[in-house]
């Protein structure tokens, strides 16, 4: 254990016990979450933050900056977990489904199971702004600040715009674009500068020019307490 700060209903002492000997079986995100499942049916859980990542390096190799845990394999590598800013969290869990249970998690956003009928029942009955509402954890898993601007971008949404005044084809078309974000910010390892130049991501500077060419600017406001950078020609409030 390298910083125990991220640690949440451990000592690293009892982490540091857990972990030894053991193998990881299976590893599946939910939402904003990293289970990896260990030999002895626990579950070592990792956070993120907005700065975390994931380094699998040789013995011989420098470890990154940051490093709050870091884990060493027989075949002499390591898995270091890098978080420079303190925002991230590592725990140890008995059950998964339990935890996400307990903390009230919608469906992944990614999730088969997740089909455009069950995303737009999610937000049946909902008041208040699209965005926060996109963020809340509890109705959809998954999405944070920087990609709900980026989905609302894509779908020609503005951030505040009310859930009850959405009609049916604006929530099919933040359901597809959702999913289309959200892959391919995968496939850039979320990345900013791999993204597309049509992506609000790599245009995310208030005052720049709209990069889905409409010749608007991109503005920013405060929404619920996090700041949404939006194309107010591109995206009319309703």
């Amino acid at each position: 254990m390298e910083d125990s700060y991220a640690l949440k209903g451990i000592d690293p002492k009892k982490l540091t016990n857990s972990l030894a000997g053991q193998h990881f079986s299976e590893t599946f995100r939910h939402g904003k979450y990293l289970f990896l499942n260990l030999s002895d049916h626990h579950t070592l859980l990792l956070h993120f933050g907005m700065t975390g990542y994931l380094r699998y390096f040789k013995n011989n190799e420098k470890k990154p900056d940051y490093t709050r845990l870091l884990l060493a394999f027989d075949n002499g590598y390591h898995l270091a977990y890098s978080c420079k800013r303190k925002l991230g969290e590592i725990r140890l869990v008995e059950d998964p489904d339990t935890f996400i249970s307990d903390n009230n998690m919608g469906p992944d956003a990614l999730d088969p199971n997740l089909d455009f009928d069950a995303f737009s029942k999610a937000f049946e009955g909902r008041r208040g702004m699209i965005k926060p509402a996109l963020m809340n954890q509890e109705i959809i898993a998954g999405i944070g600040n920087e990609y709900a601007d980026e989905i609302l971008f894509q779908a020609r949404i503005h951030p505040k715009t009310q859930v009850p005044d959405l009609e049916q084809g604006d929530f099919k078309s933040l359901y597809n674009t959702m999913q289309q974000v959200l892959i391919k910010a995968i496939d850039c390892r979320a990345d900013k500068d791999r993204f597309p130049g049509h992506f609000l991501l790599r245009n995310r500077e208030e005052d720049a020019g709209c990069p889905g060419g409409c010749g608007g600017t991109i503005q920013t406001a405060e929404v619920s307490g996090r700041t949404a950078y939006f194309c107010a020609d591109c995206q009319e409030k309703k």
